[in-house]
């Protein structure tokens, strides 16, 4: 029973992720939040509770993938898509497959499928990853909808932004730019200097951005982990 405990909170994970799909497909966009970001919590945890108990398993490996592709794929992706059918302003060339457009959202989980298969055999991700993790990808996109409800209907600018967001996340899910992670050998500051500039940027982005604030927050460490990455391979070729 004991070797279950990490498998355990990984299928609460997808649990909570299949809660949030069903809120996004009756509009309520604050539901998905709090149930991907419960599912957030648990994919740390359940990680975690793998290293405490040294229960690592490709049974659990598997298990933390499909829940990640249902929680951090699908329920963003049903909640993009909703706001893209019901809310979204079309300009009149694109009237025509206005209703085709928002299948545009179910990108999410393809290129989510992905890059979790593609986690799953690449050796160098153990203390840092590279390319966006999934988790991150979805919180970015469940904060982003809830933060552009109200605008959607008001300015058709918004349908671009949107599409354009929709290629560079996943295009960065799959890439080969590393990101740091918040695993660390390091108890002090030094070494830690990405991950506490993050944490620091995320409580000011959500103190004054609210549930938006997340959104911001996944973009600050995307271009913290680029910084750093370009800082590195100057610091080699010198």
């Amino acid at each position: 029973m004991r070797k279950q405990i990490p498998n355990i909170i990984t299928l609460l994970n997808l649990f909570s992720g299949t809660i949030a799909i069903t809120h996004a497909f009756n509009g309520n966009f604050l539901g998905v939040v709090i149930w991907v970001v419960i599912a957030a919590i648990f994919d740390f945890f359940d990680g975690m509770a793998a290293r405490v108990l040294k229960s690592y398993s490709p049974l659990g490996k598997e298990l933390d993938s499909l829940a990640d592709v249902v929680s951090f794929g699908v329920a963003p992706a049903s909640t993009l898509y909703i706001l893209m059918k019901d809310s979204f302003i079309y300009p009149e060339f694109l009237q025509s497959i206005s209703h085709l457009i928002p299948y545009i959202a179910f990108l999410i989980p393809v290129f989510a499928a992905y890059r979790l298969a593609k986690f799953n055999i690449d050796t160098r991700q153990s203390h840092s990853f590279i390319g966006l993790p999934t988790p991150a990808n979805g919180l970015f996109w469940i904060s982003y909808c809830y933060a552009i409800d109200k605008l959607a209907i008001q300015n058709e600018i918004i349908i671009y932004i949107t599409i354009i967001a929709i290629i560079i996340m996943s295009i960065i899910m799959i890439s080969e730019i590393p990101m740091f992670s918040f695993k660390s050998d390091n108890k002090g500051f030094k070494g830690n200097q990405k991950q506490i500039l993050q944490v620091l940027l995320t409580i000011v982005f959500l103190a004054i951005f609210g549930i938006g604030g997340i959104a911001l927050s996944i973009i600050a460490y995307i271009f913290i982990s680029l910084l750093s990455a370009i800082k590195q391979n100057k610091a080699l070729n010198n």
